[in-house]
């Protein structure tokens, strides 16, 4: 689930994207976690993997975004885990979240609540999963293509958005900066063309899921000052506009929506900062 940018030392209009970083961390370097600390955010990142597989298997035209959160209780439920997102309500939130998912189709960027609609053939769905065990917290998502009927921009907006989530996770190495990561997406964003959703971006994670940096896909100013190290831990999510940066909220106060109507692609992954490089945390076993 996707955090939201702190304050900025500019004021910028909303859907702005402007202003300099000023994340909430104490010192320049992120907080390392111990091996046994990764080894519970690894459990944690397969439950949600293998639930994301679960429901991924399970999406087709006709079937109700509502049921594919009741999949995903349950395959959470039988692991021993417990979902990061249902009941969580953020200082922002109107009301606290009703699912273990955000199912966020087509113009719908991220968290998309569960409803009663049914998917069509050719939609777009983002899918975003969050589980908890034993205190640690692992946070993945995932964009679809439903049915076969699949328009070729639409896979391109996807592929794009899970490639600029693969360069991210390659720049997460000892010494970078979060400037590094940010600048990795960014780049793969520029050239296909598409643009960022402003204000929102990763977050550190661990014993919260969001947890202190907010990390932007694309550089602003301030971010080479958030360096990393082994052990570090981010969740580090892409969220990719077909057209352009303007966006707006759904009644409901969740959902982000693109204002000009176009489609959108959402993914993510939980990863861990190490010597021997990036390791993913959310993969299955």
């Amino acid at each position: 689930m996707p955090g939201r940018r702190p304050p900025v030392t500019s004021s910028p209009g909303r859907g702005s994207s402007g202003g300099s970083y000023r994340g909430r961390v104490e010192t320049t370097t992120l907080p390392a976690r111990t091996a046994l600390e990764l080894d519970a955010m690894r459990d944690a990142g397969r439950v949600v993997a293998e639930t994301l597989a679960a429901v991924r298997a399970a999406a087709a035209p006709g079937v109700k975004l509502r049921d594919l959160d009741d999949l995903a209780q349950t395959c959470i439920r039988e692991a021993g885990a417990t979902s990061s997102f249902l009941g969580y309500k953020p200082a922002w939130a109107p009301t606290a979240y009703n699912g273990a998912l955000c199912l966020s189709p087509n113009e719908v960027v991220v968290h998309g609540r569960p409803s009663g609609r049914r998917l069509h053939e050719g939609d777009v769905l983002s899918i975003d999963c969050g589980a908890i065990v034993d205190g640690w917290n692992g946070d993945a998502a995932i964009t679809l293509l439903i049915g076969r009927e699949v328009a070729e921009d639409d896979a391109r907006l996807v592929r794009a958005t899970e490639e600029a989530l693969a360069a991210g996770v390659a720049a997460s190495v000892p010494g970078a900066t979060l400037l590094d990561v940010a600048t990795a997406i960014d780049a793969v964003a520029r050239r296909y063309g598409f643009a960022h959703l402003p204000d929102h971006g990763g977050h550190g994670i661990g014993r919260s899921m969001h947890e202190p940096p907010f990390v932007p896909n694309r550089p602003v100013a301030g971010l080479d000052r958030v360096r990393l190290q082994a052990g570090s831990t981010l969740a580090i999510e892409p969220m990719l506009l077909a057209g352009d940066e303007r966006y707006k909220h759904k009644k409901d106060g969740w959902a982000v929506v693109t204002a000009d109507g176009r489609r959108a692609a959402h993914v993510e992954h939980t990863v861990a900062v190490t010597d021997e490089g990036p390791v993913v945390l959310t993969i299955p076993r």
